[in-house]
């Protein structure tokens, strides 16, 4: 089979396909494994007794069951779903939306292939457009979305050490460049894959540059607020008419129904809506119809204050905990935690690549990001994304225990074989 360079790109082999294909042979296929790579969240009682209720709603009413499995929605989504969403909103925030605010997805890493292509890449003039990161590490799955070669272009961190053992990245204003090329500025808050949540200086900060520029501010909420609210430290949401806020049902426990949402003004949303109908004709309807009503009663914000944030802040506060404890003779950094499901590891002066560590990881059946895969954009041999790992902590507790003492044994042996 002879591949166009649409196939060869995707199909070249990039980090997003290498986490998906070890998430699946961890969770279904390899239960020996222990993962702590992909981002699949854990499995919160309470929130899988609501979708239990749901579900059971769903399968006794006929007729809803005909609507969410027997037709097609509008391309951008059912309207009472959009409605109720912009109403919670509005309500919570003030923000002043309609449903012709909102579409929705299959998934949110379908909306960000849609919107960055909408936006970036060959002009109809000629020219080139990039989208621009300007906090890089940033989400894996961003890498290999664009059309065209350097789709993205990056901006390095600055870097706070705190104590002994912890850091935090910070926004590098003074590099970051905002020119004609630029496109789009895009975050993740709370960012995949650090744990870090970027302050509302530095939102409101981005938000002035973008609107000078006259470009969109894209934030992928997938861990983020409303819902589900994974923060764990206080933060103002965001959203204006200049904002593209990108959410997910996923991180509330439902990964497979494959839902995003987009929230932008009304010609984004046309725009959007216009490519969605032809790459995925119509949105998927379980997502919809199994959360509306949750949607409509604003149970979405509470469940996720009580049940969902809670859980990741400990289990934070614990992974955390054991990693310090297992890495005390090792020259070992870990990102604050402030939101998420990850934790961020930084080997200062590791003698091998984080590429090496997670292949030694797996052969010792433990499962892990290698760093590099985070920094699109950043084109330089930069040691530092060479240091790091991306481990996630929302599987069982006593195979997490076993993967850190792992994680520790492989990097102190990696140093002393220098």
């Amino acid at each position: 089979m002879k591949l166009s360079s649409f196939g060869e790109k995707l199909t070249n082999g990039s980090g997003i396909v290498d986490l998906m294909q070890d998430l699946g042979s961890a969770l279904n296929e390899n239960p020996n494994m222990i993962f702590m790579g992909g981002g699949n969240p854990a499995r919160i009682p309470e929130m899988e007794a609501v979708f239990k209720a749901q579900y059971k709603k769903l399968i006794e009413s006929s007729e809803q069951l005909y609507s969410t499995a027997g037709v097609y929605q509008s391309p951008q989504g059912e309207l009472g779903f959009r409605r109720d969403i912009a109403s919670m909103l509005k309500q919570e925030y003030g923000w002043q939306l309609k449903e012709s605010n909102i579409a929705v997805s299959n998934g949110s890493q379908s909306a960000f292939y849609i919107l960055f292509n909408l936006l970036a890449g060959q002009m109809p003039d000629g020219s080139f457009k990039s989208i621009h990161l300007p906090l890089t590490p940033e989400y894996i799955g961003y890498n290999d979305l664009g059309l065209s070669d350097n789709f993205f272009t990056g901006s390095k961190p600055e870097i706070e050490l705190i104590g002994d053992d912890q850091f935090k990245y910070h926004v590098n204003f003074d590099d970051l460049s905002v020119g004609e090329d630029t496109a789009a500025l895009c975050v993740s808050r709370p960012t995949n894959p650090t744990a870090n949540m970027l302050t509302d200086d530095e939102i409101k900060h981005l938000d002035s540059l973008a609107k000078q520029a006259d470009i969109p501010l894209i934030i992928d909420g997938a861990y983020g607020v409303p819902f589900p609210n994974i923060n764990f430290v206080d933060v103002e949401p965001h959203w204006n008419n200049n904002t593209v806020l990108v959410l997910s049902l996923s991180k509330l426990g439902l990964p497979g129904v494959r839902t995003g949402i987009v929230i932008a003004n009304e010609q984004t949303i046309q725009a959007f809506s216009s490519a969605n109908t032809v790459i995925n004709l119509a949105s998927g309807n379980m997502g919809p119809s199994l959360t509306r009503d949750l949607f409509a009663s604003n149970a979405i914000i509470e469940l996720s204050k009580q049940y969902i944030q809670p859980f990741y802040k400990q289990r934070s506060q614990q992974v955390m905990a054991l990693f310090q404890q297992a890495m005390t003779d090792i020259p070992c950094r870990t990102h604050l935690s402030e939101g998420a499901i990850f934790l961020w590891l930084w080997f200062e002066g590791l003698p091998i690549t984080s590429e090496v560590l997670y292949q030694r990881l797996k052969q010792r059946g433990v499962l892990v990001v290698s760093g590099h895969h985070f920094f699109a954009g950043i084109d330089d041999q930069w040691p530092h994304q060479h240091q790091c790992i991306r481990v996630s902590y929302g599987q069982d507790f006593s195979q997490i225990e076993q993967g850190i003492k792992i994680i520790a044994e492989e990097a102190k042996l990696a140093y002393q074989q220098g």
